[in-house]
């Protein structure tokens, strides 16, 4: 049996009350809440042994690094890499693409190559390439979504030539919630000799995630989304690539020998890792993840499959509402809209009664205008949610439709 009140009982911040009201979070997708442990782990790390890893011989500097290594052994195993030598801590999702963008182009992109990215994209796999793409004189394609929310994959055969050198792909999308077919898409990809790029901020906390089996290149995820601290995040990459990958910022641990003649660098994966790295939160998200671990993740996968379903068709059911994405292979997200009310006013009266949902352009406008909109409400949990908190976002959703009508 899955007892959701143990679990909610893991994470304090679902006790507090907003506005005289107790919380219902439904903001997953932005940021998730932390567990007891995390937090616990990240006050232990401050109180008893906070040292600079990787640059003394000290007591204190000792624990520190191994906590660090072994937060990277953890998410090795969580996602099934071949090595720690593939996982490289950087700052989130956003970094880890970025970095990924700089080297891979100086690497591999010449002009005239081209990079394929989808219409449903979070900004941050679309920028960076955006970025590189110009740097480089390179082409910068489209693999475009239908109105479900489903990429349009019968149109890779078409879009990936000689040229393409990547492939960009959530896989889930933040706006949507749609679970893209990577199975497919790496399929289609590798026959064509294109690498590919999945990111994973919105999908590894809700998608058994296995890096190996999958074939994939490159894997990011962001510690934040999946109930670590903010500020660290993951970049994976086939060891093999990640070799012939030149170093993206300078500094120290990135080296090896340093002089004005000449500098060599560190190995994998410190070659990535410049300057004083984010061991606080390397190790709470270590911490997170044997916290899932422990609880269970086909447990965790089997109750949001249920809740979801139970999510949607609550939700679909309300008049004058429309879900936006309506895939049949969905992580817990509903973006939506009521007739006649802006997304922001919904958001704020939402709010009102205690209840928190993103409004707005989701950093994914591309994905929001392919609708003809400006912004959409939306709503997302997670494994700490509960039926009744689904209702009580209708409830709200219907209390709100009777102050405009």
């Amino acid at each position: 049996m899955f007892d959701i009140e143990k679990i909610r009982a893991d994470f304090p911040i679902l006790e507090r009350e907003i506005y005289g009201r107790r919380l219902v979070y439904l903001d997953n997708a932005a940021t998730t809440q932390k567990p007891s442990c995390v937090i616990s782990k990240i006050r232990d790390v401050y109180e008893q042994y906070n040292s600079n890893i990787h640059r003394s011989v000290s007591r204190l500097a000792s624990i520190c690094t191994d906590e660090y290594e072994n937060a990277r052994k953890t998410v090795s195993g969580f996602i099934n890499a071949k090595s720690t030598n593939e996982i490289v801590f950087t700052s989130g999702t956003t970094a880890a693409i970025n970095l990924l963008a700089f080297t891979f182009g100086e690497k591999f992109v010449n002009g005239g190559d081209e990079i394929v990215v989808c219409e449903s994209e979070h900004h941050s796999n679309i920028v960076p390439w955006q970025l590189m793409c110009e740097r480089k004189n390179a082409v910068l394609k489209v693999l475009p979504f239908d109105d479900s929310g489903d990429l349009k994959t019968e149109l890779l055969d078409g879009l990936l030539t000689e040229r393409t050198r990547l492939l960009c792909v959530a896989q889930a999308t933040n706006v949507l919630g749609t679970v893209n077919p990577l199975d497919i898409i790496v399929k289609k990809a590798h026959e064509k000799g294109v690498y590919v790029l999945v990111d994973g901020a919105q999908g590894i906390q809700h998608v058994k995630t296995d890096v190996t089996a999958s074939d994939f290149d490159f894997y990011v995820f962001s510690g934040h989304k999946i109930y670590a601290p903010t500020g660290i995040g993951i970049l994976y990459g086939k060891e093999h690539l990640l070799e012939q990958l030149p170093p993206w910022q300078g500094g120290g641990d990135m080296v090896n020998r340093v002089s004005f003649a000449k500098t060599t660098y560190s190995g994998l994966p410190l070659k990535f890792e410049a300057g004083t790295s984010n061991y606080v939160g390397a190790t709470g998200l270590g911490e997170a993840l044997n916290y899932l671990i422990s609880t269970g993740l086909d447990q965790i996968h089997s109750y949001e499959k249920e809740l979801t379903n139970y999510a949607l068709a609550r939700i679909s059911s309300i008049p004058q509402l429309t879900v936006y994405g309506t895939s049949a292979n969905k992580v817990g997200i509903a973006s939506f809209l009521v007739e006649g009310i802006h997304h922001a006013d919904m958001g704020e009266i939402l709010d009102k009664m205690g209840i928190a949902v993103r409004t707005g352009r989701m950093c994914a406008e591309p994905a929001i205008h392919h609708f003809g909109l400006t912004g959409l409400v939306r709503a997302s949990w997670t494994f700490y949610n509960t039926k009744q908190e689904i209702d009580s976002l209708c409830e709200g959703i219907e209390k709100a439709k009777k102050l405009f009508f």
